[in-house]
């Protein structure tokens, strides 16, 4: 504990392994039966949970849902539902929330949360946990519940390690051990029962029926004199320690039957990272189903805008007249699939970060396996979005009606939906949301300079030319243009006494695409968008490993 700026949070992220940049020291830890090298690799990844200060859950998720997600990446599938359940139901009952199992987390208070979060890691039973500030935001009530729940914890036979700001007197006696730090130094360690004779050693008494918590921090706020010194040193010379408490474990187990029973046997008790990945798809298919912002909402918005597009480029398709109006529409829909890819793409990972962190921390997962579930769902989702624009606005504004052509031009939106995705993705984990908002739109209509219609491929100059081949838009215009005026397509109707643009070779020969580039814009665009594609996870590594 300490007064806020002191490095209570800095030391435990030190202590727990979440920080390891810009931190420098020595750590010596004991345990009977291990020695320096095996805890110096295990203490703080395989036997610890980090529990942090703001509560990361997914609101979307009822209580036991998310338990039960927890057990599914936590516990090894030999161990059967039943056997979770009952651990689950065990967890639940120990923590006070059986009355709200079936509850949405983010319809749960704030004590509700804390408690939830302590549950969730209590799945695989770690040895030692730690907790950033837990009673942050709670009432005085709430708070002893918390704190009396974490001596209940740590009686069973847990190391409960955590951070206060300024506890009650009652919530002050519950701990067992107190390391006061004040500008990263400690001021006092030792039994909570022996602040007041500490404080007396020093020539600074306690005043009777006086919180002893109160108190100290009135003294490091400098009320009394600065005396943080002498503090220091007493901490030092003096051993204010108690003997440890005698850890009292359970008469009723709280794992199940089998649990114990594969332990005993040295069976593994987690899943492999193949089986994990089914459970996180499982789950972001029932995020994404939940979402209705994500799926529901943009499926109807691409429906509509497919219809508004048709009625502005009404006929375009098959009117030699209206050619160069046509080609305007595939702009128009390479801008509206590609932006509305992009921008949503930003926020998607900074939004879902700490859950992130500190799932992937207290080993729930691999990064790499929660990566390649979000692929498995969220492209499908995407591409299925597209098809739905795309098949309205092709058909009612008269594109040629043939299936060839028509899986043509939807592959290379297809590819152009991907990767404006994975940039939006890489973008919002290098920078800042707002910075990536920014640099999105300026990308953005880079690409589109590029594209090939607002500025000519023949009227470029030959190093604008090369530049154009960076941008992505420019393949998915060739490839739409391509695949609706390209390959011997006969000439256009039209009811004009002269159409320049009826014969559709005159309109590729205007806009500078004449060639057959339709497979290689494809291929190109699948390089980039698995280019993309592992860029984001490399960007999502880096941000998610630099805490």
């Amino acid at each position: 504990m300490g007064p806020s700026g002191a490095g209570k949070s800095s030391l435990l992220n030190i202590l727990s392994g979440f920080q390891k940049q810009g931190m420098g020291g020595t750590i010596t830890t004991k345990s009977e039966g291990k020695n320096d090298n095996d805890l110096k690799e295990g203490v703080n990844k395989k036997q610890s949970c980090y529990i942090m200060q703001d509560d990361q859950l997914n609101p979307l998720f009822t209580v036991f849902e998310i338990m039960l997600m927890a057990a599914d990446l936590k516990l090894s599938p030999a161990i059967s539902l039943k056997a979770k359940n009952l651990v689950i139901d065990d967890i639940l009952e120990a923590i006070g929330l059986t009355c709200c199992k079936y509850t949405r987390c983010g319809n749960l208070s704030g004590g509700q949360k804390k408690r939830l979060s302590i549950a969730l890691e209590l799945v695989d039973n770690p040895p030692i946990m730690f907790l950033d500030e837990p009673t942050t935001g709670l009432d005085s009530s709430s708070t002893v519940q918390l704190v009396s729940l974490l001596k209940s914890l740590a009686r069973g036979g847990r190391n409960i390690i955590c951070t206060i700001h300024q506890p009650s007197a009652t919530v002050f006696e519950m701990f067992d051990h107190i390391y006061i730090i004040t500008g990263g130094y400690c001021v006092y360690q030792g039994s909570s029962k022996n602040m007041v004779n500490f404080l007396r050693s020093v020539n600074l008494p306690c005043p009777q029926y006086h919180n002893p918590a109160d108190f100290v921090m009135d003294v490091l706020a400098g009320d009394f004199g600065q005396h943080n010194d002498v503090m220091k040193e007493a901490t030092e010379t003096t051993n204010w320690r108690s003997p440890p408490p005698i850890l009292k474990v359970p008469g009723k187990k709280r794992s199940s039957d089998e649990i114990e029973k594969a332990r005993v046997n040295g069976q593994s008790v987690t899943p492999s990272e193949f089986l994990r990945l089914w459970v996180l798809i499982n789950r972001c298919i029932i995020q994404l189903y939940r979402d209705w912002t994500v799926t529901h909402l943009k499926m109807f918005m691409h429906f509509i805008v497919g219809i508004f597009m048709s009625i502005i480029f009404k006929n375009s398709g098959n009117d030699g007249s209206m050619s160069i109006n046509n080609i305007g529409f595939f702009l128009c829909t390479n801008v509206y699939l590609s932006y509305t890819s992009i921008m949503p793409a930003i926020l998607k990972f900074p939004s879902e970060l700490h859950i992130l962190k500190k799932e992937q921390f207290n080993n729930w997962y691999k990064l790499s396996t929660y990566y390649a579930a979000f692929l498995i769902t969220n492209i499908p989702v995407q591409m299925m979005l597209c098809t739905v624009y795309v098949s309205v606005s092709y058909y009612l504004t008269k594109q040629v009606q043939e299936w060839p052509r028509f899986a043509m031009f939807l592959a290379v939106n297809q590819f152009s939906v991907i990767i404006s995705e994975c940039i939006g993705l890489s973008l919002g984990t290098s920078i800042n949301p707002v910075n990536g908002l920014f640099t999105g739109s300026v990308l953005f209509c880079f690409m589109l300079l590029f594209g090939g219609f607002l500025a000519l491929f023949k009227h470029m100059t030959k190093p604008l030319y090369i530049v154009s081949f960076l941008s992505y838009m420019r393949y998915t215009m060739e490839g739409m243009v391509l695949s609706t005026y390209g390959y011997n397509r006969p000439p256009l109707d039209c009811d004009k006494p002269y159409c320049h643009y009826r014969i559709p070779q005159t309109v590729l020969e205007e806009i500078g695409m004449t060639e057959d580039h339709y497979w290689f814009d494809i291929s190109v665009l699948g390089i980039m968008s698995l280019f993309f594609s592992i860029y984001a996870y490399v960007t999502l590594r880096r941000r998610v490993k630099h805490r």
